[in-house]
Formats: C-alpha cells, structure tokens, sequence
C-alpha cells in the first residue's frame, strides 16, 4: 500500500465530495494559488488500499501549474460508499464511475496509479478520451511475481476460494486481524510515524471488504489489453514509474510504454508510489507531458478548424 508521509494538506488542497450521476466520491482538490485556473484539469485515481491521500504529496505541485487537480477515493476506497451488489466492483461498472466524476469535474487529463490503472484503463476503451492518459506504476494486465502471491496468500487468510464468499462482516474480521498481524507490525518495523500508522489502520478498515476480494481478484485476472489501448493513437499517453518498482516490474512497464507508442519515465531511487517517494521530480514530469499534450490537442483542433 502506499503509505503518505504526511496528512497535512497543502495551501490550496481542500477536502470535498463529488456529486455525479454514479453517486458522491470523496475527493481532494486542489486549485493554484491565483485561483486560476489556465490548464486543463486532471484526474488522479488511487491503487489497491490506497486513496485520494496517497496523492497529497503533489497535489498543489500539480496545481501551481495552472490547472484544477483532483484525487478520489474510487467506490469502496476509505471514504466513498462501497457499491450495495457485487456486480459494481466489476471493471467496467468502476470504470463507468470513473467516466462519471470526468462529467462532473471536467477533467481532460486522467491518471491511474497502480490498480487505478487498470481501473482508468476501462474508462478510456469505453469511449470516454480527452486530453491524456497517464499509467502510473501500473502494468499492461494481471499483477504477477511475489505481489501476486501475498494477495493470493490474503485471499486465502481472508476465507475466499474459487466459488466462496464470506459474508461482509466475516471479512471486515477478517482483514482488522490481518492490519493487526502483519501490515501493523510492518510499518511500525518500517519506522512510519504513529499519526501515519493510524490512519493507514483507520483506511484499512473503512475499505468495503467486498470491494477488497473483488479489486483483489481482478487485478489477479485482468487482461493485457495494450493492443487496444495502442489503437486509440491520438491520444497522448505516458507511463512512469520507479526505478524499483516492486509490482509490476520496469520491464513490464517498460516494454507496455513502447507497445502503445507512450512516453516513458522512469523515477530515478522511486519504487511503487512516486508521488510519495520522489515528489518533485513526478510532478515535474506530468506537468510537462499535461502541457506538452494540450499543445498537441490546440494544434490538432486549430488544423481541423483550416480545413473545414
């Protein structure tokens, strides 16, 4: 999981709701310091246990480049309401909420960190395209390697096989005895302050166990759907990662950034959350690819309009 370094919110973040036609997202916004807004906005999407607070690092970084920035708990993360059936964890339906808080925020640049790339990944093949699409520590399909076996040996800690469900207050059991065993003592080992360690606790448990299996198995499952992605060549992509990422590995990611025609950076000493580990230098990196893709786009409409 990623882990925040701090929870203060920077000059011009704010905690806020988003309302949309899907339901209201819990979210973090942050505007420039003028209060203007002369780029287009972005929308950053959290991974596995993660949340909008894993972005705070950049957020007013991001925004002193003279866009709206806007980070959100997806269905089920911390504090967004869980989805009532099962069918709402499904790829599609999260990818379909994604699309949602895009019409009601406006957004033209989408970003998705580690699972919420996978999650972004649904929305852009569903039609729903504008200015960019960033993956960030993401890979091209299912998670494999030593990550993919300590979410199955969760799994399988947590009760679920192939066909078996615990009920949800099973599960919410099941995964306080988890943080309590093993992610606790983890970060404490770490070294993470107590303040941290508490909230990551206070995440943990306020993520709907459902939506927990359900993410969990499908990032397990997830197609490589690179192909389709490189189909849609007008829209400016970038996949950036660290150096050590422990998830899906650079190579993968590598190697996903050229089959799309994407451009790629790596995060020099950053391992699975750049956002949190190497702050400046991520921020830096988006704020060029924004601005360099809504040159692109500027020019692309203005050689349209002179021909019409």
């Amino acid at each position: 999981m990623s882990t925040p370094t701090s929870l203060d919110l920077p000059d011009g973040v704010r905690r806020t709701t988003i309302s949309t036609s899907r339901g209201v997202f819990a979210a973090l916004e942050a505007v420039p310091g003028s209060g203007v807004c002369e780029r287009d906005a972005a929308l950053l999407l959290p991974g596995y246990t993660g949340s909008k607070e894993d972005f705070l690092a950049i957020l007013d970084l991001l925004a002193d480049g003279g866009r709206q920035v806007v980070a959100i708990d997806m269905r089920g993360q911390f504090e967004t309401a869980g989805a009532p059936e099962s069918d709402g964890y499904l790829a599609s339906a999260l990818g379909a909420d994604v699309a949602a808080v895009i019409a009601a925020t406006g957004a033209k640049h989408l970003l998705g960190h580690s699972y919420g790339g996978l999650v972004a990944r649904e929305t852009v093949l569903a039609g729903v395209q504008g200015a960019s699409f960033t993956l960030m520590s993401s890979g091209p399909g299912a998670l494999t390697g030593a990550r993919a076996k300590e979410l199955r040996a969760m799994l399988v800690a947590l009760g679920v096989r192939d066909g078996v469900m615990p009920d949800r207050t099973a599960l919410a059991a099941g995964i306080s005895e988890l943080w309590r065993a093993h992610l606790e003592p983890q970060a404490v080992t770490a070294g993470v302050p107590a303040p941290i360690v508490a909230f990551l606790a206070e995440r943990m448990r306020a993520n709907d166990p459902y939506g927990l299996v359900l993410m969990a198995r499908h990032m397990l499952a997830a197609p490589d759907r690179t192909a389709e992605l490189a189909r849609l060549s007008q829209l400016p992509m970038l996949v950036i990662y660290g150096e050590n990422d422990n998830s899906w590995s650079p190579a993968s990611q590598g190697t996903m950034a050229r089959r799309l025609g994407a451009r790629r950076v790596c995060i020099p000493g950053a391992v699975h959350s750049p956002a949190v580990e190497a702050p400046a230098t991520t921020a830096s990196a988006l704020t060029d690819f924004w601005d360099e893709a809504e040159t692109i786009a500027a020019k692309h409409a203005a050689s349209t309009a002179g021909m019409q």
